[in-house]
């Protein structure tokens, strides 16, 4: 059965937000390589539309540093799903828009031969923790403070708490840190 991870950028105050993050070098070379052992993107729209055209433009220009570079190709290849009731076309040729509930589309592509299952959207990680359904939880600690923006479960309330299991950390030269759990079977 695939996996279902879900990566992303943290303030220490517990914001997730992009803005004020360390976008480093080392910083995409991790997410690198989380989206190579992945074949899936799963975004809601207000995600996909910060991260579509900006990467794939990156992709067919080749227009940053190395690093970045590979990240843009590797995002770029991969097939996203985006979740919307607002968009009905999308012009990107490796996004779809999802048809069915979310967490059905979700049951059913685990089933599916495949790599990982990577989710690219807060909404969606909450909505996919509350059904259990994430596997692994990898979360990039930035040291900074920014006292406002998005937060995990801003749209949900966990009736109850998910138990991890700690696998590993990484603490890169800007003082981030990676935190890597899985879901306690």
């Amino acid at each position: 059965m695939r996996k279902v991870v879900f990566a992303i950028n943290a303030s220490a105050d517990g914001f997730y937000g992009h803005t004020d993050m360390v976008a480093d070098n080392d910083l995409h070379q991790y997410f690198t390589n989380i989206l190579k052992g992945a074949d899936q993107i799963l975004y809601g729209r207000t995600t996909y539309q910060l991260m579509v055209p900006f990467w794939p433009e990156v992709a067919k220009n080749k227009s940053m540093s190395k690093i970045s570079n590979e990240f843009a190709e590797i995002f770029t290849s991969l097939n996203k799903i985006l979740f919307t009731k607002t968009l009905k076309q999308v012009e990107d040729p490796n996004t779809r828009i999802a048809k069915g509930p979310l967490v059905d589309e979700i049951i059913v592509l685990k089933e599916k031969p495949g790599k990982d299952i990577c989710i690219g959207s807060l909404s969606l990680a909450s909505q996919l923790s509350e059904a259990k359904l994430i596997d692994e939880y990898r979360f990039v600690i930035h040291p900074v403070i920014v006292g406002s923006g998005p937060r995990l479960f801003d749209t949900i309330s966990l009736p109850k708490g998910i138990q991890l299991d700690f696998l590993g950390s990484q603490t890169f030269p800007s003082g981030a840190t990676a935190l890597h759990y899985q879901k306690r079977r």
